[in-house]
Parts: structure tokens; C-alpha cells; sequence
């Protein structure tokens, strides 16, 4: 076995100073190969990497650290650093809705039929993924923080959005509270006021990380009785669960706590980002997806790993991540390929990179929209100027000598400030 040596404690104690660390022994005994630590996924999936600042941002830590520097400039530095990483990618704040003139901070409304819900109690995780898009939840960037206590103003808010069919409780993990704060916010939305909510979502982290939660914990059999109450209400219950490698689908406890959401007659759909050092091979991802459909599990997205914290250290050029994603698809049968992907959640919606073609003597993206500011938006083809570097949308231009993409004309966008409204 190999030991965790002193230059990899010195990059988790500096890299670990500007973006947030933590683990459990989940983790650390069941799925970590601890003989090859320096390129095994997992460790890197949760202990932070040399890589993961720019060199004058990791050279700042450190000396920072050696000279002893008082906390307040300490302080000062490592905000200046975090505040450098696009800490708020994809103008997540412009999906902030408002109930009359209360701004409501812990919820997201960017598409018509759903609702983004950040419960503050669940504003954690059980182990933290070191390419988190979210890390500023977890870094006392409060100022950059989704979460609210208040459930009566989500209530309230989806009383007036009869367009709203879904719900998503998000965070950090919805999954990090207890049940009896989770049942404070799920059981009001399965009386008859709601009837317009055909499906409450659970994004969760937990089956991978923590799959106790389901099992052995204190409340997992009420847990799960909550998961039923769901579907007896004749809700839709969607666990979205994040796998990012085919090892967190090894365990006797994942198989386990995965059978006892399944009893509830709730689905479970998968999702990730294919990052490098990671899951950057179509080998990877086609075993993913085999053995998340024998598990009855429902692969749904492949993400690009969004444009913040240490996106350059996972980050993969468009048109590699679309070669893995469909050399992956083509290895596996009809019942794997409900995956959708890649794509980008941009400020305008989920954009789907298609493929790379020729068009008018061209090369180009061709990319289509899953998911759009403007429900007009949806399935509508574009192109973007071929461009091998290109890592995220914002880095790519229209093609065939356009100005701007079709959707950056303002009198096609749906307002984003306040008031938020879809009726």
C-alpha cells in the first residue's frame, strides 16, 4: 500500500485553504484504492490536488502559510483568490425569483415547469467532490449563498405558479437532513393546493458518498417511508443520483440503499461530468451506464464540468468531451442511451454540443438547446465556429460570420430580474 506522502499533504492543506475539504469513512475504507493514490479517481474526487489552483495562486497560499501571515490578511487573500474563480458561473443569481418585493434567495426559477429549492439545513454534503460547482455553499461566501429556511415562502410562491410542475430540492444535499426537516418541506406539497406539482425531485450526492443514509442511520427507515408517502400522494418521486466513476456502483451498501428507494416505487436517474483524471475515457462511462441499468437506475445527463473553482484542472476541450460521449453511447444497448448529453448549463439553458460537421464549407459545433430560458428556444439547432480549444460556450463565436447567437437578441429573451414571472 502506498502511503499518502508529504507533498500530498502539503497540497491538501494548501489547495484545501481556497476550496472546500471533506471526507468520511465511507470513502476513505470502501472506495479509495489506497495503492495508487496519485491517479486514483476517487482520492482525487475528494482530496484536493496541486493542480487544482494556478501557480501564483498556490505559490500565495503557501508562502502565506510559511510566514505565518495574521489571519486577517490570511483572510483577505484567500477571498481574493476564490472571488477569481467564477464563483457564480452561469448568472445563477439572475434565476433568483421575487414573492411581491421579498427577494427569495434560496430558490432558482430559470425554466418555466421548474423550481430549484435550496433548503439551508441541507447546505452541506456528507463528502465534498473537489470539482464542485457549488463550492462557494460550502466556503463562507455567504454573500453567494442559495438557501432559505423559510418553507412557507416556496409554498407560497408555488401557490401563484400553477406552471410549475416540478420541484427540485437541491444544495449542497437535501439528503445531509434529518427527516424530519426534510418532511417539513416535501409533505405540504402532497396536499390538494398542489396538485399542479406532478414531480418532486431529489438531488443528492448521498447513495454515492453515504449510502447509510437509506440504510443504518438513526431515521433511514423514515426516510424511506417519506419516499413512500411521495408516490402513494401520486407524485412522481425523481432521485437524481451523482455517479461520477463505476466504482461508487461497486459496494454491497450502494446495491443495498439503491433497492430500498426503489421499493418506494421512486426512480432514480444518474448524472455527472465527464472530467479529466477522472472519467475521460468512453470505457469509463460505458460501464457507468451498464451498471447503473443493472441496478434499474436511468442515465439522464452528461454534463461539461462548469467554468469555476478548479475547472482547469478537469476541464476537457468540447469536442473531446462529444468524442467520449458517443464513443460511449455507441458500446452500449437502447436501455443505457436515455443519457442526454454533453452539455453546458449556460446562462441561457442547457446546450447540448451535437457534434462537429462541415456546413457551407465550414467547421463547425452543431448545438441545440435541452433546456432554454425561452421554452422557444428548445431543440432549435445552431452553430458555433469550430474552435479545438474551446473548453465552455463562452468561448465560442457563431458561424458563417454571424454577430451573435439567435438567442442573444434581448427582445428574444425572457425577462430575468425581478418580477420573475411564468404564467
Amino acid at each position: 500500500m502506498s502511503l499518502v506522502n508529504e507533498s500530498i499533504k502539503r497540497d491538501i492543506e494548501i489547495v484545501g485553504h481556497v476550496l472546500p475539504f471533506k471526507t468520511n469513512n465511507y470513502v476513505i475504507n470502501e472506495l479509495i484504492d489506497w495503492r495508487n493514490v496519485e491517479t486514483d479517481p476517487i482520492f482525487i474526487l475528494n482530496f484536493p490536488q496541486h493542480g487544482m489552483l494556478a501557480k501564483n495562486h498556490y505559490g500565495t497560499v503557501s508562502k502565506l502559510i510559511d510566514t505565518q501571515s495574521d489571519r486577517q490578511a490570511f483572510a483577505k487573500a484567500i477571498e481574493h483568490i476564490r472571488l477569481s474563480l467564477n464563483p457564480n458561473p452561469a448568472g445563477q443569481e439572475h434565476n433568483v425569483p421575487y414573492l411581491g418585493e421579498i427577494k427569495l434567495k434560496g430558490i432558482q426559477h430559470k425554466y418555466p415547469e421548474t423550481v430549484l429549492f435550496f433548503p439551508s439545513q441541507g447546505q452541506s454534503c456528507h463528502a465534498y467532490c473537489t470539482f464542485c460547482f457549488r463550492w462557494p455553499q460550502f466556503s463562507g461566501m455567504n454573500e453567494l449563498k442559495f438557501a432559505m429556511k423559510e418553507g412557507e415562502l416556496l409554498l407560497n410562491y408555488l401557490r401563484l405558479k400553477k406552471g410549475v410542475t416540478d420541484v427540485l430540492f437541491t444544495g449542497g444535499d437535501p439528503m445531509i437532513m434529518s427527516a424530519t426537516m426534510l418532511e417539513s418541506y416535501i409533505l405540504p406539497l402532497l396536499s390538494p393546493d398542489f396538485e399542479h406539482i406532478h414531480t418532486i425531485r431529489i438531488g443528492s450526492k448521498s447513495l454515492s458518498y453515504w449510502p447509510y443514509r437509506f440504510l443504518t442511520d438513526d431515521d433511514s427507515d423514515r426516510i424511506i417511508s417519506l419516499f413512500q408517502k411521495i408516490v402513494d400522494a401520486g407524485k412522481n418521486l425523481s432521485f437524481q443520483a451523482h455517479f461520477n466513476h463505476p466504482r461508487e456502483l461497486t459496494t454491497d451498501s450502494v446495491k443495498l440503499a439503491i433497492k430500498r428507494i426503489r421499493s418506494t416505487g421512486a426512480q432514480i436517474r444518474t448524472q455527472s461530468p465527464v472530467l479529466r483524471n477522472i472519467n475521460d475515457r468512453p470505457e469509463i462511462w460505458s460501464e457507468m451506464w451498464r451498471k447503473q441499468v443493472d441496478l434499474a437506475l436511468i442515465p439522464y445527463y452528461m454534463f461539461i464540468a462548469r467554468d469555476t473553482g478548479a475547472k482547469e484542472y478537469f476541464e476537457l476541450p468540447l469536442e473531446k468531451c462529444w468524442q467520449i460521449f458517443r464513443r460511449a453511447y455507441r458500446q452500449v444497448s437502447g436501455l443505457c442511451r436515455t443519457v442526454r448529453g454533453p452539455s453546458m448549463s449556460d446562462h441561457a439553458g442547457k446546450i447540448q454540443v451535437l457534434g462537429v460537421s462541415e456546413v457551407r464549407g465550414e467547421k463547425v459545433f452543431v448545438l441545440r438547446f435541452i433546456q432554454g430560458r425561452n421554452p422557444n428556444w428548445v431543440h432549435k439547432p445552431f452553430f458555433a465556429k469550430y474552435d479545438p480549444k474551446a473548453t465552455w460556450f463562452d468561448q465560442l463565436k457563431p458561424a458563417f460570420g454571424e454577430e451573435k447567437f439567435f438567442f442573444e437578441d434581448k427582445r428574444s429573451m425572457l425577462p430575468d430580474t425581478k418580477p420573475f414571472l411564468f404564467e
